[in-house]
């Protein structure tokens, strides 16, 4: 059974805030167009183990990734894969869009969150 907390390192914290502070623009709207007005209460760039997530909400357990270009690089998707496995041995699920996505299919990305949220009991 998935634990109910997700220990993190503590040395995240500080760039985590920073982060909130600092959102790109995708980031940006589908928080304040959406995800920040859901009733299913996200958390933004939330420490989970050693990363940290772009948006995460506890009670379904589901994090959500926004990919800029920096994801596209060999490494990077390494970096991506070894992160979405650790985190689904947590029991999280993990859900990508690009920031291309948010930005031109911004109704498309919604109802996929959406519909992903309503598939969980």
């Amino acid at each position: 059974m998935a634990r109910s907390f997700i220990p993190y390192r503590r040395t995240l914290k500080p760039r985590s805030q920073a982060l909130r502070r600092d959102p790109s623009p995708a980031e940006r709207k589908l928080w304040y167009e959406f995800l920040r007005d859901l009733p299913a209460k996200f958390t933004r760039q939330k420490p989970l183990g050693h990363y940290i997530a772009d948006f995460y909400c506890s009670r379904y357990r589901l994090v959500v990734e926004l990919d800029g270009d920096s994801h596209y690089t060999e490494g990077a998707k390494r970096y991506d894969d070894r992160r979405t496995v650790e985190l689904e041995a947590e029991g999280i699920r993990v859900v990508r869009f690009t920031n291309t996505d948010v930005m031109w299919n911004f109704e498309g990305v919604c109802v996929e969150i959406r519909r992903i949220l309503d598939a969980n009991p």
